[in-house]
């Protein structure tokens, strides 16, 4: 049986978007339109889920962020299962040349950041990053 993922990157820019003044966190955009196709080997190094190549989860289980976006509360938070979220300054501090513990053993870069299924996701992420700050930006992920 398959998983799939669902999420919003969100952003704090200070000022609220869409009809929503009054939250810290804005909508920016739906994982839909920027992950293609599921990749289980780097929702197991991310979150825990579906892990083949035996790493240490980055982000697992840290649930829906309590001042989520109401777009991104209405969207998956009704997906309890593997919810879990992380900052693009986070990503900036994973050593990303560490090795899986499988006897395979890959790098998480190898796994997460140089494959093609993600590059889109990365560069929104790094862009908005750039505009308003690498704590200020976030991807909220489900898995159904």
């Amino acid at each position: 049986m398959g998983i799939s993922i669902w999420g919003k990157v969100e952003c704090r820019t200070g000022h609220g978007a869409w009809d929503y003044e009054d939250e810290d966190w804005d909508c920016a955009i739906d994982l839909d339109l920027l992950l293609l196709h599921n990749d289980y080997a780097s929702f197991g190094c991310l979150f825990g889920v579906r892990d083949v190549y035996d790493f240490e989860p980055l982000f697992a289980g840290r649930g829906l962020p309590g001042d989520a976006s109401t777009p991104t509360r209405s969207a998956i938070g009704f997906l309890c299962k593997s919810t879990s979220w992380f900052t693009w300054a986070e990503m900036q501090g994973v050593d990303w040349d560490e090795r899986s513990a499988c006897r395979d053993a890959v790098t998480r870069r190898e796994v997460v950041l140089e494959k093609d299924v993600w590059l889109p996701l990365w560069d929104v992420m790094r862009t908005l990053a750039r505009l308003h700050g690498d704590d200020n930006v976030r991807l909220v992920v489900a898995f159904e």
